[in-house]
């Protein structure tokens, strides 16, 4: 079974050369292990708000959506490479398991990206207590904001005002 108690591994980073933002996620949940896809779960908003933002629209298939977010300067990653969790919630991440991604490698060999967005506060969290002490040093210029999960889960707020609060990607690109 994917994503079991005997743990899972994350997905190679979105990226090229050009990427300009970096959007990070926690860990990728079971449907998306399943169909080894970033936010492959059919609720999940990210795809959705990628559509609306970027042109990559979920009628397009997974290699070509990626083209989309690569063409806008987009890179797609999770905080964490490893960890155990029962299900797909974050709250279930066993904390003792978990391995992060080795951020020093990403932001040297793509040192184009200067801003970081945390689809989600346990993504935010996880990289403020695991990953920024040791990269402030190395990439001061590097600029972090919090957006809303996309995540079924986190049905707080409605697509539309996902969408809202997503739109700054969109607007620091052109700053």
């Amino acid at each position: 079974m994917v994503n079991d108690l005997s743990g899972s591994d994350g997905f190679a980073p979105i990226v090229s050369e050009q990427a300009k933002v970096l959007i990070l996620g926690t860990m990728p949940g079971t449907a998306s292990l399943l169909k080894q896809q970033y936010y492959g779960h059919p609720r999940n908003a990210f795809w959705p708000i990628m559509a609306v933002l970027f042109g990559a629209h979920v009628e397009l298939d997974y290699q070509q959506r990626k083209e989309v977010l690569i063409d806008n300067g987009i890179a797609v990653w999770d905080v964490l490479q490893y960890c155990r969790r029962p299900g797909s919630l974050d709250a279930n991440i066993d904390m003792a398991s978990i391995r992060v991604n080795n951020f020093i490698d990403l932001f040297t060999h793509y040192p184009l990206i200067t801003q970081v967005f945390f689809n989600g506060a346990t993504a935010e969290k996880m990289y403020k207590r695991h990953v920024r002490a040791m990269l402030d040093n190395y990439f001061p210029n590097i600029e972090y904001r919090r957006l809303p999960s996309t995540s079924p889960a986190y049905a707080s707020l409605r697509l539309a005002q996902k969408i809202e609060a997503w739109r700054v990607i969109k607007e620091s690109m052109l700053e």
